[in-house]
C-alpha cells in the first residue's frame, strides 16, 4: 500500500509542474492544429457528398 500512495505522490508532483508556459503554448498549437485538420476532414466530406461522389 506504501508503493501506491508513493506512485500517487510521484505522479501528482510530475503533473503539478506542466503548468509552465512551454507546454501551455505546445497544447494551445496542438489543439489548434486538431481542430483545423478536422474541419478539413469535414468540408471535404460534405463537398464530396454534395457533388455525387460515389462512396464505394
Amino acid at each position: 500500500m506504501k508503493s501506491v500512495m508513493l506512485m500517487k505522490e510521484l505522479y501528482l508532483e510530475a503533473f503539478k509542474s506542466i503548468g509552465n508556459q512551454i507546454a501551455k503554448s505546445y497544447l494551445k498549437i496542438l489543439s489548434w492544429l486538431f481542430l483545423s485538420s478536422y474541419i478539413i476532414v469535414v468540408f471535404a466530406f460534405i463537398f464530396r457528398a454534395s457533388t455525387g461522389f460515389a462512396f464505394d
